[in-house]
């Protein structure tokens, strides 16, 4: 039995790593992918979705690699419905007694990975719950870059095989960058979701004084998972506490997104604690939230750290 994947299949997050695979393929620098596939939230940036535009049209088009756009939902609206199944994001608690936690982060397994893995199965001609028999297999792209090489992971499907290229040609996210502006790229963004409590607060910052309409969307949401999720609070499980999407677990229109404050800069001094770095802080997860490349969970232990070990 032949070894073969029976396609190559990019994980586009359309953030600097993937972006830079798709433009590698494209260009024949890298063996050309048969498809590119996008798992939109519903709740992306305005830059990432006009970026994705972007690069269908001059990138992936020309090099006659499609772009399949998937999704399991708006994770926004689905917050907020209370007739809706939730899948958590890592909202920022602070519990009746005081003390902070974090809810558990199931985001990107519903909204990313989710929905690929329902895709490749409808490719290869075997859709949920058909059995994938043994030895047929996809190759998927993953965006990671050297200096981010203890991300790269199997994929836990044996019908998915993960490979990483640019820690086969050895370039760093910086190699990536450079790349990018060479292509008129340069401004590729970050993709995570509009809202995403990873952000660092230059993120924040980017969203109040870039895009007034998303800063007021995100200021909102924020007050009205105050309580949690609508899904939650509707079957009668209802958080012991309050939820923020900043780490200040203060409401966002308040949060002190212009500085890093002395308490944060004191963290690494509070016991059981190794602290989170003022880069951090400002700079959130630097390659947003790319499938089987997120950062959420280190960021999610480290904030679990800093906070004592507490959840909610």
């Amino acid at each position: 039995m032949s070894d073969q994947p029976r396609f190559r299949a990019l994980s586009l997050g359309a953030g600097v790593q993937s972006s830079t695979l798709l433009a590698l393929s494209a260009e024949g620098i890298l063996p050309t992918v048969d498809y590119a596939i996008f798992a939109d939230t519903g709740w992306e940036p305005r830059t990432v979705y006009a970026h994705l535009d972007r690069l269908e049209k001059e990138i992936a088009t020309p090099a006659g690699i499609p772009v399949l756009r998937v999704s399991s939902g708006n994770i926004r609206n689905d917050a907020l419905d209370p007739g809706h199944r939730f899948a958590s994001m890592p909202l920022y608690i602070l519990n009746k007694d005081g003390k902070p936690g974090m809810t558990r982060r199931q985001c990107t397994g519903e909204y990313k990975i989710k929905p690929i893995k329902r895709k490749v199965r409808e490719i290869l001609g075997y859709p949920y719950p058909q059995r994938i028999p043994k030895g047929v297999h996809v190759e998927q792209w993953v965006g990671i870059s050297t200096d981010e090489f203890h991300r790269a992971k199997d994929a836990d499907v044996r019908y998915m095989r993960n490979v990483h290229p640019l820690i086969d040609m050895g370039w760093s996210r910086g190699d990536c960058t450079r790349y990018l502006k060479s292509l008129g790229l340069g401004d590729t963004p970050k993709s995570s979701c509009l809202g995403c409590p990873f952000h660092g607060n230059a993120q924040w910052r980017h969203i109040r004084d870039t895009s007034p309409s998303e800063w007021q969307d995100v200021v909102q949401f924020d007050a009205a998972i105050r309580q949690g999720n609508a899904r939650a609070n509707a079957t009668g499980n209802k958080l012991l506490g309050q939820a923020f999407l900043h780490r200040s677990r203060v409401p966002l229109g308040q949060a002190p997104i212009d500085r890093v404050t002395a308490a944060e800069r004191a963290a690494p001094q509070q016991e059981f604690s190794t602290g989170p770095a003022v880069e951090d802080l400002e700079q959130g997860v630097v390659d947003g939230c790319s499938p089987w490349a997120c950062r959420g969970a280190e960021a999610e232990a480290e904030a679990a750290r800093n906070d004592f070990g507490l959840t909610a």
